[in-house]
């Protein structure tokens, strides 16, 4: 039988050793898998294969203050059939049930004919042995399925594509299951529903999705783990090799670490049938398609609606803006001239690598500039040391601007609504483009529960500090009320 000791015995691999990929949340300090473990074990009858186990680490993964690592983007999980999903998620809510009195979750699902059939299963979870003392009632009308708790615990459940799940009040955990139909709209609407809970446990679990899917949500994620700055979130999947064969059984392993203990050949074999091929990859085997070119917040066609070329920089207020990017490896610096009939703004330079190496020379630069300049504003915490270096140079307090998050966010929309109304410009940009280049892969990352957003890299090698630096210079030039002694032109 799978293990069911909280400590892995020697030779079990670790849950980094077998996901194809693994994200977790930065900071980790604790976790509270242990006594959601030690729950499932010894009140509920529950055993976990190696993988579980160590899913539950991360799923339940704690910070300092003790509030959940992933309490801010949650725990998205790409998993195939038939690899004990349901088995795991649903142990794991039943032990937060019994271990914390109150507690209200929503198991949804897209499809009523999913939610029926989970529903279905945790009912059957319900009456065993060992479950059904700390169950007080479970309730099967059509649309109000719930499975309630003698210590007030509830878990509901119920499907998207009718509405379920809105303006349900008080909810601490959220369970996303076909996460690969989930849109930004659907997520926001029950996100909401979480905005009291000190809890506040995500998950999004699905398999790769079609192209017809409206997977934005799941997409975003899962290129956000990839590249490596799903920093408040975690990413768990389990996928073949993208160019396996349909019939290479030596990848079964890979895609489906319950195979073969807990999941069968047979049943692999069963759904192999039943799928069509692209079917199989992407539910059976666990491939996504090749999803490389990213997504992005402003498209091609909205981008270059209003652009001017470079020859046509005009006379006025210059403002800079300097962005660096949250691990301070990237750091980008844009203009702005602010004139009679709008704002002009250029990508000055990018720079990937030891920014540290370029503060002195970046300084040099901003302070022969700096009195002909209306701000100049600064994004990122990286870019402490720069603010310090121009202090040292004698640029007065009023001119340099540490962005707060506020500042940043306004930047966005500001610069949105200007490209909308097309009272902002910039260069035509060449083949190469490093500002282009940027905007084609960057999509906007939702912050908080007001609509804010900030900008993301939907691919690993992308970057998002041109087109931050761009927002910025434009705030920059747009709010300064600082008025140099002369106008000139900015490059």
């Amino acid at each position: 039988m799978p293990t069911t000791s909280s400590k892995m015995r020697a030779g079990t691999p670790r849950l980094s050793e077998q996901a194809k990929h693994l994200a977790v949340p930065a900071d980790i300090a604790s976790t509270m898998w242990p006594s959601v473990l030690k729950t499932c074990i010894e009140k509920l009858g529950a055993q976990f294969d190696p993988w579980q186990d160590g899913a539950g680490r991360v799923i339940f993964a704690k910070r300092e203050d003790g509030t959940l690592a992933a309490m801010i983007d949650g725990v998205g999980m790409s998993l195939p059939r038939q690899v004990g999903k349901t088995h795991l998620v649903g142990y794991t809510v039943f032990a937060l049930c019994v271990n914390m009195p109150g507690l209200l979750v929503i198991w949804t699902a897209h499809h009523s004919a999913t939610s029926s059939e989970t529903f279905l299963a945790m009912q059957g979870m319900a009456q065993r042995t060992k479950v059904a003392p700390h169950v007080a009632q479970v309730f099967k009308g059509s649309g109000d399925e719930e499975i309630r708790f003698h210590n007030g615990s509830r878990i509901l459940f119920g499907a998207r594509e009718r509405g379920f799940g809105r303006g349900i009040p008080g909810v601490d955990v959220l369970i996303f299951d076909e996460a690969q139909i989930l849109s930004d709209k659907a997520m926001s609407n029950m996100l909401a529903t979480m905005n009291t809970s000190s809890f506040g446990l995500q998950l999004y679990i699905g398999t790769p999705p079609k192209p017809e899917d409206n997977s934005e949500t799941f997409k975003r994620m899962r290129r956000e783990a990839l590249a490596g700055t799903l920093v408040d979130g975690a990413w768990i999947e389990f996928g073949a090799d993208a160019d396996a064969k349909d019939d290479d059984r030596s990848q079964w392993r890979k895609m489906n670490p319950s195979y073969p203990k807990r999941t069968p050949q047979q049943s692999l074999l069963r759904l192999k049938r039943k799928l069509t091929h692209a079917d199989w990859r992407r539910e059976g085997m666990g491939i996504w398609d090749d999803d490389a070119e990213g997504s992005r917040r402003w498209s091609a066609d909205f981008w270059s609606g209003e652009r001017v070329t470079r020859a046509s920089a005009v006379d006025g207020v210059r403002s800079f803006a300097i962005a660096y990017s949250q691990d301070g490896e990237r750091v980008s610096v844009s203009g702005a001239v602010k004139h009679d009939e709008g704002i002009h703004v250029e990508l000055i330079a990018a720079h990937s690598g030891d920014t540290s190496d370029g503060v002195e020379s970046l300084a040099d630069w901003l302070s022969d500039r700096w009195r002909e300049a209306s701000m100049i504003a600064i994004v990122g915490a990286a870019g402490s040391a720069l603010k310090q270096a121009l202090h040292d140079r004698g640029v007065p307090e009023k001119v340099v601007r540490t962005m707060t998050t506020t500042d940043y966010f306004q930047a966005n929309t500001m610069a949105e609504d200007a490209l909308k109304s097309g009272s902002v410009t910039h260069p035509i940009g060449v083949e190469g483009d490093l500002l282009d280049a940027s905007v084609a892969v960057c999509d906007a990352k939702k912050r908080g529960s007001s609509g804010q957003w900030g900008w993301v890299s939907t691919v690993p090698d992308g970057d998002e500090t041109p087109v931050e630096s761009f927002c910025a210079a434009y705030w920059a030039a747009r709010t300064s009320k600082r008025v140099p002694g002369r106008k000139q032109v900015l490059i």
